[in-house]
């Protein structure tokens, strides 16, 4: 099954306004929509290849605050 994840900017401007700290993250099938504020992305043998992180509260130095995170190879396209 198709997932696709998705980021709502808006959410995290909202979330900044507020105070609030509502899932910004979204991930989508045919099926369903599911929020969630950290997701983690396996492979078929069930192990973490990488995790989708949003942190307002502590964000990366550049001031991100969802951003994608592996220890594995990575191949720039």
């Amino acid at each position: 099954m198709k997932h696709i994840i998705h980021i709502n900017q808006h959410k995290i401007k909202s979330n900044s306004k507020t105070g609030d700290r509502e899932p910004v993250i979204t991930c989508k099938t045919y099926k369903s929509n599911k929020y969630a504020k950290e997701v983690d992305i396996l492979d078929e043998n069930g192990k973490v290849v990488c995790s989708v992180i949003y942190n307002p509260d502590k964000p990366l130095s550049c001031g991100a605050k969802v951003w994608i995170q592996t220890e594995n190879e990575i191949v720039l396209r």
